[in-house]
């Protein structure tokens, strides 16, 4: 305060006529006892009564709010010498924030002894505290296990960076404690389908990131909360299962909940309006801190001044493939790299402290660099270094929680290069469908936008609606094909035809529809009507055997059979475009305007990995197939550690039971309850034990362990 006093024209801490410096320091010493002291005590109430303000409108009144402070803070001294124009207040105040904040445990958190030893004492308190209630019971707390997610990091992207020396902390890992495998994606190799299998246990009937579901008339996105709500009801309807978390877990900046009742940013409940929207509780923890705001705004304007700097350098360079960076994408940019990432860091650390058993958290920064910037190269090195700081800030953390965590490492899908395919053929994959149908194709060629998760989570944080593209959103009556893309998946729809289009009725009503699309250099392969048709009307029927492979065998292993599972799903469009796959360069054409991509076959998007520590049982080689499997290899884990985990709720009713039966009869490879031998399991009945074939208790072990919630 003595600093900003003399530098700041409009702020003073003595009367006009001077006063000794000892009086002045009296004057700054009660300014700022008085400042923390209704920080302390006033701030919490006024984060509550601001719980229906849009999360990130309450970081930029934090400012505002800390100034009014200040200013009360001021006219409490008692020479009443202290005084400061309202904008000054607002300057002042945050920079005592932020000194607050790198002289005390938000920025010392990383290399302080002192922040170190207050969380020994905190955790050794509250191992007193259960102690004297009796909570520890005869066994000591199992150990936890805390997943991270790195979205969008392929396998070979991370092991090329641990051994470049890009991500230390994982390199250490990988060295000394951890273990890795790739495991590869279903078709749809995007956040929607992989999350939803790994935390719910259930990828079935997600065909692509955004499809046209003719029942009901909707446009589904993964990433459209309203969209992931019903995606997540489904999952669960279909295994019968709350999801990954349903005890005592906690979900972190994720699309679906994993049956969490601790939410923070989780896309699938952030539709709830009002104060029973517990997802946007994260955001207020975080920001109830001043010094958070003040840090976290410096670490997004820099991040932005960051992007326009590598945008404009790649563009004098002549950077190949680019496409544009400009519009609002800075600041969606700097709230995934940093607004995201330090409200889940944050909210992960209050977990680990409170003791919680599985904490699930995705962090999108390099999905969402990796989209503009492509897989690999400077911007996206210096993402996965700030990732791995955040790996090493969250280990350090774990050391001084109340129990001890294992942490697995993993993601949902990679990214694949490439130019768009609208840059490389100058025309859309809607253009071509409309061209393919005798309809009318603008002159002036216009890119479809990227639809990258970061783009939905900062609309749900203003408390906006995900919309759709007028064009894409089917009218009454529409008889114009509905084209949406997905990474390099295009996906098609004739709303005027019930049902799944036959490919007969699709070539009487358009001739050229399909051979056009078959024949563009641009396109792999379709799926239509259960044939796979490729270039020179080749077609593959698949239920017949070794057909299929034959033909995507230039797309990896298992591309005939992923293709085969989507070929099933009730709402399967009725064409579903493939781009084209070089296997020497590893390229793909998005039909989104992103020269990183993901959401169908070719390249590396469908290679993501596995990483645990070394104590907990190895996968099956070579990995698992499917986020599916990824899921129950996640439960056995969870179940080595703690015990089976517990079923949804009572017995399933009557309906979800027909859901799950109808569901699995359509696909049985993937269901979740069967028993030994193949059968299906009762309706309601307690899942069994794998190893010993006796009924699972569904409850941990440590289920009666009294833990106090202390993520404030």
């Amino acid at each position: 305060m003595l600093v900003l006093a003399g530098i700041l024209p409009d702020f003073r801490l003595q009367s006009g006529d001077g006063e000794s410096i000892t009086r002045v320091g009296l004057t700054a010493a009660w300014g700022a006892g008085a400042f923390g002291l209704l920080s302390a005590l006033v701030w919490p109430l006024l984060v509550r009564a601001l719980l229906l303000v849009p999360a990130l409108v309450l970081g930029v009144l934090v400012f505002f709010l800390n100034g009014s402070l200040l200013l009360m803070a001021l006219r409490l001294i008692p020479s009443g010498h202290g005084e400061a124009a309202p904008e000054t207040a607002v300057v002042v105040a945050a920079v005592m924030s932020a000194v607050a904040s790198a002289t005390s445990t938000a920025l010392a958190v990383r290399d302080d002894e002192a922040y170190r030893r207050r969380l020994y004492r905190l955790a050794d308190r509250r191992r007193r505290r259960r102690r004297g209630t009796g909570a520890d019971g005869a066994r000591p707390v199992p150990p936890g296990l805390l997943f991270v997610q790195l979205d969008g990091v392929g396998h070979r992207v991370l092991c090329e960076a641990a051994a470049g020396g890009v991500m230390p902390t994982v390199a250490d890992w990988l060295e000394h404690s951890h273990r890795i495998t790739p495991w590869r994606t279903d078709w749809s190799s995007q956040t929607g389908a992989s999350q939803l299998g790994i935390l719910h246990g259930s990828a079935f009937d997600v065909p692509a990131f955004r499809w046209y579901e003719k029942e009901s008339g909707e446009v589904m996105v993964c990433n459209r909360p309203a969209s992931a709500a019903v995606l997540q009801r489904r999952a669960v309807a279909r295994t019968g299962n709350g999801g990954l978390l349903i005890l005592d877990g906690a979900s972190r900046g994720n699309l679906f909940s994993g049956g969490a009742d601790q939410l923070a940013l989780v896309l699938s409940v952030s539709a709830r309006r009002g104060r029973a929207n517990r997802s946007r509780a994260g955001y207020f923890a975080y920001f109830s801190d001043p010094a958070n705001a003040v840090r976290t705004a410096v670490s997004f304007v820099a991040e932005v001044c960051r992007e326009i700097v590598q945008s404009v350098r790649a563009r004098l360079r002549g950077d190949g493939p680019r496409v544009s960076r400009g519009g609002l994408y800075p600041l969606i940019r700097a709230f995934a790299t940093v607004v995201e990432r330090d409200v889940v860091v944050a909210a992960v650390i209050g977990d680990m402290l409170a003791g919680r058993s599985a904490i699930y958290a995705d962090l999108v920064a390099y999905d969402e660099v990796a989209h503009h910037s492509g897989p690999r190269g400077r911007d996206t090195d210096q993402v996965l270094a700030r990732l791995d700081r955040s790996l090493a800030l969250l280990a350090r953390v774990a050391e001084h929680a109340p129990r001890t965590y294992r942490i697995v490492l993993l993601s949902d899908h990679g990214q694949s290069p490439g130019e768009t395919f609208l840059s490389r053929y100058g025309l859309t994959l809607k253009d071509l469908v409309r061209a393919g149908c005798g309809l009318p194709v603008s002159r002036r060629a216009g890119g479809t936008p990227s639809g990258a998760e970061a783009r939905a989570a900062v609309l749900a944080a203003l408390h906006r609606p995900v919309e759709e593209d007028e064009e894409e959103q089917p009218r009454p009556g529409r008889r114009e094909p509905v084209v949406l893309a997905s990474g390099n998946l295009g996906v098609i729809s004739f709303p005027d035809i019930r049902g799944r289009a036959t490919r007969e009725r699709i070539e009487r009503a358009h001739p050229a529809l399909l051979p056009t699309l078959a024949n563009h250099p641009g396109i792999g392969f379709l799926l239509v009507d259960g044939v796979v048709l490729g270039p020179g009307g080749v077609a593959a029927r698949l239920p017949e055997p070794g057909e299929a492979e034959a033909l995507l065998a230039p797309f990896g292993p298992g591309a005939a059979e992923a293709v085969r599972r989507s070929d099933g799903f009730p709402h399967v469009p009725d064409i579903m475009v493939n781009s084209a796959y070089d296997p020497l360069t590893g390229q793909v054409h998005a039909f989104e305007e992103q020269v990183g991509s993901h959401g169908g076959l070719g390249g590396e998007q469908g290679e993501a990995f596995l990483m645990w520590p070394a104590d907990l049982s190895e996968p099956d080689p070579p990995g698992p197939v499917g986020a599916e499997a990824v899921h129950r290899v996640l439960r056995g884990w969870l179940r080595e550690l703690d015990g089976p985990q517990v079923p949804l709720g009572p017995a399933r009713t009557a309906a979800t039971a027909a859901t799950a039966a109808a569901a699995e009869a359509a696909d049985p490879a993937s269901a979740e309850a069967r028993e030994p031998g193949g059968r299906a399991a009762p309706a309601g009945a307690a899942p069994k034990d794998p190893r010993s074939g006796a009924p699972q208790s569904g409850i941990f072990p440590s289920a009666g362990v009294s833990v106090p919630d202390e993520s404030r």
